[in-house]
């Protein structure tokens, strides 16, 4: 039933349902998976250790490779203190070309560490600026003291002072919040290793004329078992949606977080612990469908399979339910629902298994002679026994769709 007032209850835990405004940038990963802490320069590089050279006998000097680039997408803005750093499998000779920036950034390049070259600019690059790194490969290339070459120019496209969406959405794939499986690719313009040594993968989204696609050069998504066209449409990679959306409330809800659905420097510091811990959603994917077409069902999908599937009543032409899709921000296992009736009479409803997913609408049970139907104030209503079978799988963050 379509609730008018709560006093008080609802208020203190209303959320903002807001999109993740993100710049597209760049993701550094290895061929195994890995997560970047936050600090120092140091501390933030990817170190992408490879001995699979070591003790060998060579006839001419060994293969030059870039092992890391960073800060790659930090939530921390690049000045002299955590300046660009690029490390190779080998020193780099005195007088060898040097990475290029587009567009280009005022500063210079120095040697650090042996096998690092160092880029501190000239002053700190404003908060999004997404920047292009080349390496250039080749005769013409960057060259170790030992006279080798870089076989394959490399390439990272990051975000200084910001997050790239492409990244936050493998990670959050990584640990099951969203519905899609995160397969890298070696299509990065990074050389793999034979012995299986690890390879930078930069992100580069591609558009086409209808927007962005799914697959880049670091990789593709893919859906994991069967959902409907309701909430594959939804889902734009590098874009802000709802999809995504709904998976930072799931892990907000986990990690005790304020579920705003959005990225904040907190959150992503707890997710890069979660990756680096495994920590996957202990939920599953959810997903329901309200279906309005006669007769009305509620369609509930986890990890890619129906899991509840049964009949629902919405709002009456009167007091309509919402279109749309909605995470789910609130869940009570029983309340009376207090409001009015459109004729001004008011009503007190004891309702059980109540998940909230847009304002006062919400799915819950309701004592009816039928379902089916329209007949609500505006709310997903199902009889106790299909309510009771849906509640465990509508938690925060969960995507609650109403179609007509």
């Amino acid at each position: 039933m379509h609730m008018r007032r709560r006093a008080g209850r609802v208020a203190a835990q209303r959320v903002k349902v807001a999109a993740a405004g993100m710049v597209t940038g760049a993701v550094l990963t290895a061929a195994t998976a890995f997560a970047m802490s936050h600090g120092t320069a140091g501390q933030r590089e990817t170190t992408l250790a490879s001995a699979a050279n070591a003790g060998r006998e060579r006839t001419g000097p060994a293969a030059l490779r870039v092992l890391s680039i960073s800060p790659g997408n930090s939530a921390d803005p690049v000045t002299a203190a955590d300046p660009v750093r690029v490390m190779f499998s080998a020193a780099l000779a005195p007088a060898s070309p040097l990475p290029t920036f587009s567009p280009a950034v005022a500063g210079r390049w120095h040697g650090a560490g042996g096998d690092a070259l160092v880029f501190t600019p000239a002053a700190p690059l404003p908060p999004a600026t997404k920047l292009t790194l080349r390496v250039p490969a080749g005769s013409a290339g960057v060259r170790s003291a030992a006279g080798a070459v870089l076989a394959t120019p490399a390439t990272a496209v990051f975000q200084a002072g910001g997050w790239s969406t492409l990244r936050l959405e493998r990670l959050l794939a990584q640990l099951d919040y969203l519905p899609l499986t995160w397969t890298p690719d070696n299509d990065s313009g990074l050389p793999a290793e034979p012995d299986g040594g690890p390879v930078t993968v930069s992100y580069r989204q591609r558009y086409s004329a209808a927007g962005p696609v799914v697959t880049n050069t670091g990789g593709g998504f893919s859906w994991q078992g069967s959902y409907p066209s309701a909430l594959t449409g939804l889902w734009q990679p590098g874009l802000p949606g709802v999809i995504l959306t709904g998976a930072l409330m799931a892990f907000q809800a986990d990690h005790w977080l304020p579920m705003t659905g959005t990225i904040t420097p907190r959150l992503w510091r707890a997710l890069l612990r979660a990756v680096a811990r495994g920590e996957r959603d202990p939920h599953g994917y959810s997903y329901a469908l309200a279906d309005q077409a006669r007769p009305e069902t509620l369609t509930v999908w986890h990890d890619g399979q129906v899991v509840v599937r049964g009949l629902a009543s919405t709002g009456t032409a009167v007091t309509p339910t919402v279109l749309g899709t909605f995470p789910v921000y609130l869940r009570n296992r029983f309340q009376v629902m207090r409001g009015l009736m459109p004729d001004g009479s008011p009503y007190a409803d004891p309702v059980q298994f109540v998940s909230y997913f847009h304002g006062d609408y919400a799915v819950h049970s309701m004592k009816r002679p039928s379902f089916g139907w329209p007949q609500s104030l505006g709310c997903v209503e199902l009889p106790l026994s299909v309510a009771r079978q849906a509640w465990p799988y509508l938690t925060y963050g969960s995507l609650v769709t109403v179609t007509d």
